[in-house]
């Protein structure tokens, strides 16, 4: 009996102990993870919604991973020239709630964090460049038609400060945005309110010399290396970063990402656009096997689901549509140009407006002036061609026969045979006729034509006609088919 209690005791307290040790590995600060690999994300290129979510996805997915698995760090290395305000306020949300420290390299040698991407190295709570490389110029760029210059009088500055007081406060808010991850993270408030108010730069010597950024590494293993033991202030508590045994391990963007990425490329999804509308105006003027529709239909759909992605202008988009509107109809009624002047205009402007966006996320102007001018010869060539076709005269049934013009083998009085486009059809004519006559079907029943006469063919005409008639009478001498 009593070595049963002693089995139940010494249970018990292998139980507790065990308990003991497991909650103190759950709660095993960023210091004791030095066996553990650290995560690296890398982009290149503008700062849009696929590499928004390339970043979101993994850092939400690092921080809910249980404690035992979850990096010691996260590492984002990038080359960028900017990109959408949107997506950059999306990662850098995601960055600020982490609770793993998350480390930003730009890098290689010759890269940069222009505009969004110095937002972006000072939300991450280390910041590190590679020598030879580049920071700053966050001024927000805004999309438009520069101002025309306004003659001098008693209302102009007041026409000034109203036409500007958006776009102080576009300043004004990032501004305050980038003091406030400045402050956050301890770094330059002075020179951050330069990068956004003056557009300043700076390389990677200066910036460390100002402490914009903590430490200057050529690559992902440098930085690691130079990390250890690095001093980091998490949730209110100062601790020292133990990488001596961590590894890299680089998660790759997955095949969607990279699709999202490469239909959220304005000018593909521009592109997308136009075979889309172009596919299923096709299908509808000239219904076929379905080929245009379907390329089209797929087209267009791919192209809304990008632009959807994207801070899309409709004004843009409807003066695009206009356009081409404006240039089918040209194509049907006669304007002497002025509907497929304004088409094309409406068509170019649309594309200029089509996106709300700074610089990194534009389509080329090259571009829009190649598809304008291709566009407006393809939608007069093309629907031109299908609208003569629509008019051209039948080659089969009544309405090819009724009004043709036929020639009598051999004349007759009431009923005789006639030559129609090569072949031979019984006639009846209230007129006598004579041989070669030119006649004019009038009415059919069955395979008995009505005709009227109509006078002499010119002698080249006749000829030919009349070598026919002797084929035929030659045919039927001979017994064989004349039909």
């Amino acid at each position: 009996m009593i070595s049963s209690y002693v089995r139940l005791i010494i249970c018990c307290g292998l139980f507790a102990i065990s308990s003991v040790c497991y909650g103190q590995n759950e709660t095993a600060s960023p210091a004791d993870a030095s066996h553990r690999a650290v995560t690296v994300l890398r982009f290149e290129g503008a700062m849009g919604p696929a590499v928004s979510e390339y970043l979101v996805q993994e850092i939400i997915a690092a921080n809910q991973l249980p404690a035992l698995e979850r990096p010691p760090l996260l590492m984002i290395i990038m080359d960028t020239p900017g990109g959408l305000v949107s997506s950059l306020r999306e990662i850098n949300q995601t960055i600020l709630a982490s609770t793993i420290p998350i480390a930003c390299l730009v890098a290689p040698a010759g890269a940069r964090a222009m505009s969004a991407g110095t937002y972006l190295l000072y939300a991450c709570h280390i910041a590190a460049m590679a020598p030879a490389t580049t920071l700053g110029a966050a001024t927000p760029v805004q999309m438009g038609m520069p101002q025309s210059p306004t003659k001098p009088d008693d209302n102009s500055e007041s026409q000034s400060n109203d036409g500007s007081a958006m776009e102080r406060k576009i300043l004004n808010d990032s501004i305050a945005y980038i003091r406030s991850l400045a402050q956050l993270r301890g770094r330059n408030q002075a020179w951050a309110e330069l990068a956004v108010k003056d557009a300043a730069t700076l390389t990677a010597e200066e910036a460390l010399d100002l402490q914009v950024i903590d430490l200057i590494a050529k690559d992902a293993p440098s930085l690691l290396a130079k990390l250890n033991g690095w001093p980091l202030t998490q949730q209110g508590q100062t601790l020292a970063l133990n990488l001596d045994q961590a590894t890299l391990v680089e998660h790759q963007r997955d095949w969607r990402n990279k699709f999202i990425a490469t239909i959220t490329d304005p000018n593909i999804a521009y592109i997308l656009m136009l075979i889309g509308i172009y596919g299923l105006l096709l299908e509808f003027y000239s219904p076929g096997i379905g080929i245009a529709g379907v390329t089209g239909g797929i087209s267009l759909l791919v192209a809304l689901y990008a632009f959807q992605l994207l801070p899309i202008n409709y004004a843009g988009l409807g003066l695009i549509i206009l356009g081409i509107v404006l240039l089918i109809a040209e194509s049907m009624v006669p304007s002497f140009g002025i509907f497929g002047l304004g088409g094309a205009l409406a068509f170019a402007l649309g594309s200029i407006f089509l996106l709300d966006t700074d610089n990194e996320f534009t389509i080329s102007l090259p571009l829009i002036a190649a598809v304008t001018v291709t566009v407006t010869l393809f939608s007069f060539w093309v629907l031109s061609t299908l609208w003569r076709n629509r008019h051209q005269r039948p080659v089969s049934g009544d309405e090819a026969i009724l009004g043709a013009q036929a020639h009598v083998i051999t004349g007759f009085e009431v009923e005789g045979f006639v030559l129609l486009d090569g072949e031979t059809w019984a006639a009846i004519c209230d007129t006598p006729t004579r041989d070669s006559q030119k006649v004019q079907v009038i009415a059919r029943n069955h395979l008995t034509l009505t005709i009227k006469a109509l006078s002499n063919t010119d002698p080249m005409t006749k000829a030919s006609t009349e070598a026919n008639i002797e084929l035929k009478k030659k045919e039927n001498t001979d017994g064989k088919p004349s039909l």
